[in-house]
């Protein structure tokens, strides 16, 4: 059984070649977390998660001060009850937020390093439905300088061109008229047989304003409006989804088990977003799929492709995977050794052990990520 040897853990914040804005805020830098597990046997496993536009730094804390050591000296396949050693402590500091990152992190380290120290590819280790490719979507569509409705159909329809069957467009920061014609024009550009779906990143509070927008938008045929609320206002999605012919997507800053049964029992979200780097590792996000899963929704994870995809791969109920083509909004890739490849509408699931690649070790250092190592309990 592989023993835990040492928890490295480091903080990288990355700025963005230009400023992009979402319906509800604008961001100039990303801030990542990393952490690397490795056993006494030599086997390194890592994981990652997006802390935010500031204050990266509160993740490392958290698995320096209060998760890392938890780990040292066990047995790395008892990943059950490691997350569940790290949950119980963490109950004061935070049971969500940059604490669950922290667990989330390292719960994915650990399945990491167990499916290289056996030689299987993290989907074939998890039981996989998918040996090759998954499909994918093309997230882009972010609001920039002087990015017209006509800017925005040319950038879409070149996703479609490259081989996508569904793209996303972020929505919701203009007025109703002006994202009208902004989803007029990417709908146009892709015609009506690819997917388009519309993130709002919460940007709506109340039901008439949503009901206002969606009203315009229900004619261009989304397959989802995503994040119309706050995360916290799950019965505003439920009666959205009611009152709307197009479905409700949710979930990708949400975490825990519980979180989402809430969610599913309200009939606030048909498809969730769950996001492993979020929601409490691979270990919470296979329990959550799996209610998900009894309960008819569907699963199309946030984020992070190079994590999401195996995870698709192994899940029956789970079906697109978030693909970003560059590096401009998703400069995690900056960070990372081998990309993930796209060929015509697919991401293709990469054979090499666990996840497949490691952290740009220049990279990490370019971007102040200094490893803190801890080697004891």
């Amino acid at each position: 059984m592989p023993i835990i040897e040492s928890v490295s853990v480091a903080a990288c914040e990355i700025p963005l070649d230009h400023v992009t804005s979402f319906s509800t805020r604008t961001v100039s830098a990303r801030h990542y977390g990393l952490v690397k597990i490795r056993s006494v046997d030599g086997v390194e496993g890592i994981g990652f998660c997006y802390v935010g536009s500031r204050a990266g730094a509160i993740v490392k804390t958290a698995v320096e001060q209060l998760l890392g050591p938890l780990l040292i000296g066990k047995e790395s396949r008892q990943t059950e009850g490691l997350w569940q050693t790290m949950y119980q402590e963490a109950l004061l500091q935070g049971r969500s937020g940059a604490v669950m990152r922290g667990i989330s992190i390292l719960d994915t380290a650990l399945w990491d390093l167990n499916a290289r120290s056996v030689g299987l590819p993290l989907h074939d280790y998890l039981g996989s439905m998918h040996r090759e490719r998954v499909i994918a979507y093309a997230s882009g569509g972010y609001y920039l300088e002087g990015k017209t409705p006509a800017k925005l159909g040319n950038e879409v329809a070149g996703y479609v061109a490259q081989g996508f069957k569904a793209v996303k467009i972020k929505t919701g920061r203009l007025s109703p008229a002006e994202e009208e014609a902004r989803i007029a024009a990417a709908r146009d550009a892709i015609g009506p047989d690819v997917y388009l779906m519309l993130d709002a990143n919460n940007a709506w509070s109340d039901l008439p304003t949503a009901l206002e927008y969606m009203r315009r938008f229900e004619a261009y045929d989304p397959y989802w409006i995503e994040e119309p609320f706050s995360p916290d206002a799950i019965d505003l999605h439920a009666r959205l989804a009611s009152r709307t012919s197009v479905t409700v997507a949710t979930g990708e800053i949400e975490v825990g088990r519980w979180r989402f049964r809430e969610l599913i029992d309200a009939g606030g979200a048909e498809i969730l977003q769950t996001d492993a780097a979020v929601c409490g590792g691979i270990s919470e996000w296979r329990k959550i799929a799996a209610h998900a899963d009894a309960c008819g929704v569907t699963v199309s994870p946030h984020w992070f492709h190079d994590l999401h995809a195996p995870l698709v791969a192994a899940t029956p109920n789970a079906r697109f995977v978030e693909f970003f083509l560059d590096d401009q909004v998703l400069n995690f890739r900056r960070l990372i050794d081998n990309q993930l490849e796209f060929q015509k509408g697919y991401v293709m699931l990469r054979q090499s052990p666990g996840l497949g690649f490691g952290f740009h070790e220049a990279a990490v250092k370019k971007y102040s990520g200094q490893w803190s190592k801890i080697t004891s309990a």
